[in-house]
């Protein structure tokens, strides 16, 4: 920048020619030079003044950017696990056929504590004694006294505890948001969802793991994002099942029984319509397995699936439909019943004296021991097993259930004739409900084997067949008549014409031999049976009942009357309508599938 001089030589002497004041072109041009500083400094200051303002501006952007993406994000808590793969907490619910919801999810909150943060432990303690009356309070004390950095108080709160904490006001005290498993419809189904814990634990989230039933058999696929978070559909229909279990339950008491259990199953595609044990739990509050003592005492153990048994009678279906496929005999076939059966040192008897002779039909509809057994020499112990392996009875079921695997049948070590004409009236092999369900379905749906299953399948291609059309249909017709007029007749439900077979066992004493006073009685029963859907087997432990001067154990007495109940109830839920005046093959009509 060029100065300009204040005074000019050129200004002074044109000044002095015109008798001017020198002096005055001086001070001119010092205001001008000062007013050009002056202008000079503003524009500096508003540059810097406009900087500042920039930097300020986005200063204060960014600090309000990241405080508004805080406050629309949820608070995250320091983790008291060390450093690894995030805790995937989300978990697909799990419904019936009908999308009715069995298990779900719930967001709740975990309670923990930073002892080195807290303003008053002591008080704080004992105001956390109140709020939980199950803490231990000599530790809690300790816990928070000491050194401890991190200290769990509790794994899930409820919103109220929540709030209550909330008011005692302490730092040190903090909330981290959880994922809990809940089973709105409590007990029902209990024993099929089984139940879920906490695997892995974060202040800010939990691992949901299945600890039994199809929470622990589907827990990979329950877990898996990949699903999206697709429900598990099974097979069970909610409301047959509360109801089922309904009936069982006043069953069970009204028999004075020890236990009970019941399965619905479809004969085409071995769908598990509703299953129950009983007694059961609530999965919401799942107990303590038992330590010691008999299993089947405990409410966890599933008596259909896990529980096995000789089913007695129920076997001489079995029998019965073989010797009928192979020719051996057909419905009007004359068997010697001739009462004791001798054989060796083994002695087998009727529950009454039957006479010399009776057909193959009157041998089921009467029960006959006798009867059976002799058809069962007539087959072999050979055919006898691998017929009784095709249909099921000598594996664990492949149900989808945890612990399917431990309702292995208790098979014979050898097999000579004794033990293929006891087996033949269910004694010598025990299986469990499940087993006699899934046979039951082979036998009545025209012979083609299913597996059971707890997922709702639809149409399902044909298992291999076992027995003819033919025979099946002959042995419906036997079944119908034992309910007709034979051991079973508390059993007929007008409208629905209900066949089945039952079975008294005594039960196995484990010190050797067998109870004289304590029976499993089995109802083996299908509907209808002009058209078979479904299969229903009920069965109570110990039942007895006692309205008579003696105590009758038998099932015809304590089984039937509850397995006649439960299709009473279930049958208009499933959409059959009842027969309204002379039976006839179009007995029933299907309203809903």
């Amino acid at each position: 920048m060029i100065r300009t001089p204040l005074r000019p030589l050129a200004r002074i002497l044109d000044a002095r020619q015109k008798g001017e004041n020198p002096d005055v072109i001086e001070r001119e041009n010092l205001r001008i030079r000062h007013e050009q500083m002056q202008e000079k400094s503003r524009g500096r200051a508003e540059t810097r003044l406009l900087v500042m303002g920039l930097l300020f501006f986005s200063a204060f952007g960014v600090i309000g950017a990241q405080m508004g993406l805080l406050a629309a994000s949820e608070p995250m808590e320091p983790r008291s696990e060390v450093p690894g793969a995030a805790i995937v907490a989300q978990r697909a619910d799990i419904t019936d056929r009908s999308g009715h919801i069995l298990a779900t999810n719930l967001v709740t909150h975990s309670l923990y504590a930073q002892p080195q943060m807290m303003i008053d432990p002591v008080g704080s303690a004992k105001a956390l004694l109140k709020i939980f009356p199950d803490l231990n309070e000599e530790r809690l004390m300790k816990d928070l006294t000491g050194s401890r950095k991190f200290l769990w108080i509790k794994k899930k709160i409820s919103p109220e505890q929540m709030q209550q904490v909330h008011d005692i006001g302490d730092p040190g005290l903090l909330f981290g948001p959880r994922e809990m498993r809940i089973y709105p419809n409590g007990a029902i189904a209990s024993h099929i969802l089984g139940g879920a814990g906490f695997g892995r634990e974060g202040v800010h989230s939990a691992e949901v793991i299945g600890t039994a039933g199809v929470e622990r058999s589907f827990d990979g696929w329950l877990r898996d994002p990949a699903n999206g978070g697709k429900p598990l559909q099974l097979s069970i229909d909610l409301s047959v099942q509360a109801a089922m279990e309904e009936v069982l339950e006043g069953g069970m008491k009204l028999m004075n029984a020890k236990g009970a259990s019941s399965i619905l199953m479809d004969v085409h595609t071995g769908e598990v319509i509703a299953m129950a044990s009983l007694p059961d739990f609530d999965p919401n509050t799942r107990p303590a397995p038992l330590t010691k003592g008999d299993a089947s005492d405990s409410p966890l153990f599933n008596r259909a699936v896990q529980g096995v048994y000789e089913l007695g009678s129920t076997f001489k279906i079995f029998a019965v439909a073989q010797a009928i496929e192979l020719g051996l005999v057909n419905p009007s076939t004359e068997v010697q019943t001739k009462s004791p059966l001798v054989w060796g040192r083994f002695r087998i008897k009727d529950f009454h004296n039957y006479g010399e002779h009776l057909s193959v039909t009157e041998i089921i509809v009467k029960s006959s021991n006798i009867g059976t057994a002799r058809i069962a020499l007539m087959i072999g112990a050979e055919r006898q097993q691998a017929f009784l392996k095709a249909l099921g009875l000598m594996e664990p079921t492949p149900i989808e259930l945890a612990e399917a695997p431990t309702g292995r049948p208790i098979v014979p070590s050898k097999w000579p004739e004794i033990t293929a004409m006891t087996v033949s009236y269910g004694h010598g092999l025990s299986a469990s409900p499940l087993h006699l369900a899934a046979a039951y379905s082979t036998i009545v749906n025209g012979g083609y084997k299913v597996t059971p299953t707890l997922l709702k399948t639809g149409p399902v291609p044909r298992g291999p067949q076992l027995i003819s059309e033919k025979t099946s249909a002959i042995m419906r017709s036997l079944m119908r008549q034992v309910v007709a007029r034979g051991t079973a007749s508390f059993g007929d439900v007008p409208g629905y014409l209900v066949g089945g077979k039952t079975g008294s066992a005594d039960k196995v004493n484990p010190a050797g031999g067998y109870y004289k006073d304590k029976v499993m009685g089995t109802f083996a029963s299908a509907f209808p049976m002009n058209d078979p859907k479904y299969v229903l087997i009920t069965s109570l432990d110990e039942a007895s009942e006692n309205s008579g001067s003696e105590p009758r154990r038998t099932a015809g007495w304590t089984t039937v009357p509850v397995g006649a109940e439960i299709i009473r109830r279930i049958a208009p839920l499933l959409g059959l309508r009842p027969q309204v005046g002379p039976s006839g093959d179009a007995a029933l009509t299907l309203v809903r599938n």
